[in-house]
């Protein structure tokens, strides 16, 4: 039984500080971190997080999915997730133009074991699984960031991070778990992290209050707004609280011309009349806050003493909800490989392979769809659903986060791709026209000061 270690939130300056030594350091204590540092500290391995931020803090990526249950009920966090978070059956999708609006339900995927998910402010939920992380014997340091970091010839590695008073850390690792989430800590140092080519996008965000909700289970449905540029999400969380957020083109940005954040993300809500009937009476309670280049991939994953574990490897656009669940999901299969490699490094080789395939496989599954989903032919198809060959329950466990496990959706996903590229031949012009409007959308800009306030 591993000893729980408290959460260490050190202010103590040091001059020389000494160097401590561990078994794995954690970079990030986001969900992919507090995952991976559960599971290894479960398994006897000394863990050590570090995070820069202090919890709780505000974070975006409020929408879970079903696949992250059965994870809350292994790192023992069900009841306390459940507690914080608003319930969440299904996702809406509302076109300007269809006039009516689509609901996928969770309960009609095609495995009906996981019916509903949950929203939630990431505040809350951080926070509580990084304190779940402490725990179970990860020792936690907030306010600590990591700022150099050396790989030794002996296949070691040593970290230094600089609190947030000032005074300056180091440990010594036998293994990096890189999972810093966009601020790509290994990335960055290695130069690998790449502009997506094939998606590219920026994202405004708040938070607002009394804004209107469906009634009744729907209450906590996401709802995914289409506009000319892109798309909104509408997150309805606890304490009525909501999160509104819209994901546009670079392109788009350009047409800021100057305006405060606030103003153009109130004037863009305003060319959609569904969304702004759904905020008419809202109040924000946030900053309104922008981020640039949102979808992005890293040349590799891992190396013979380190991981890089959901954001901090990729991001795609977050229309599917996924990029919790990928972290998470991330953190367990890195969980896996860490001990492997620790316990027994003859098969260190082979659990770095299957880590790789399991990280990009994810990615790789809602991507296909992410790229497509502004293209009107595709929009006609969530509008439309049909469930021929069980096309629509494929569908379905696809934005419930099923693409890892042994349900056997692969072959009706493969007809619904076959059905989508019929229809694109069997309407040529319209294909093309949408096809050369994304190729302008996703094309590259420039100028960090589009998404300052």
């Amino acid at each position: 039984m591993t000893r729980p270690h408290p959460m260490v939130t050190s202010n103590t300056p040091a001059s020389d500080p000494p160097e401590s030594t561990c078994d794995v350091l954690v970079i990030g204590g986001g969900p992919a971190g507090s995952t991976v540092a559960s599971l290894l500290a479960e398994r006897g391995h000394q863990v050590v997080v570090l995070d820069k931020d202090r919890h709780p803090r505000f974070h975006i990526g409020e929408s879970l999915l079903p696949a992250n249950l059965p994870l809350f009920e292994r790192l023992g966090v069900a009841d306390e997730i459940r507690a914080i978070g608003m319930y969440k059956p299904g996702a809406e999708f509302v076109s300007p133009h269809h006039d009516h609006t689509q609901t996928f339900h969770f309960a009609e995927a095609w495995d009906k074991s996981m019916p509903h998910a949950y929203q939630v402010k990431r505040a809350e939920f951080d926070q509580v699984l990084l304190r779940n992380a402490a725990r179970l014997g990860a020792q936690v340091h907030e306010g600590c960031k990591a700022t150099g970091v050396v790989f030794e010839d002996d296949g070691s590695v040593r970290v230094t991070a600089r609190l947030d008073d000032g005074a300056e850390q180091r440990w010594h690792a036998r293994f990096l778990v890189d999972a810093s989430g966009r601020d790509t800590f290994l990335a960055n140092r290695f130069r690998i992290k790449e502009r997506n080519p094939r998606h590219n996008s920026s994202a405004v965000y708040a938070h607002f209050r009394h804004a209107r909700r469906h009634e009744g289970d729907a209450e906590g449905n996401i709802s995914i707004f289409w506009f000319d540029h892109g798309w909104f999400w509408f997150i309805p969380m606890s304490n009525d609280t909501t999160s509104v957020g819209m994901v546009t083109w670079p392109y788009h940005m350009k047409s800021r011309a100057g305006r405060p954040l606030e103003q153009f993300l109130m004037d863009n809500i305003a060319t959609c009349p569904k969304l702004q009937e759904r905020l008419v009476n809202a109040e924000r309670i946030t900053p309104v806050e922008a981020t640039g280049n949102f979808s992005y991939v890293s040349q590799r994953n891992h190396g013979a003493n380190y991981l890089m574990l959901g954001d901090a490897f990729a991001f795609i656009d977050p229309v599917f909800s996924s990029g919790v669940w990928l972290a998470m999901h991330s953190g367990v299969i890195g969980a896996d490989t860490v001990d492997t490699c620790l316990r027994q490094p003859a098969r260190a080789k082979s659990a770095l392979a299957r880590f790789d395939r399991a990280m990009r496989h994810g990615p790789k599954e809602f991507s296909w769809f992410i790229y497509r989903v502004t293209n009107p032919i595709m929009r006609d198809f969530f509008m439309y659903p049909k469930n021929v060959f069980r096309v629509k329950e494929a569908l379905l466990s696809v934005l419930a986060g099923d693409v890892f496990g042994k349900t056997p959706i692969w072959r009706s996903l493969f007809i619904f791709k076959v059905i989508y590229y019929a229809a694109n031949i069997l309407q040529p012009r319209r294909a093309f026209m949408a096809w050369q409007k994304r190729r302008f959308n996703i094309r590259k800009v420039d100028d960090p000061s589009l998404y300052r306030a």
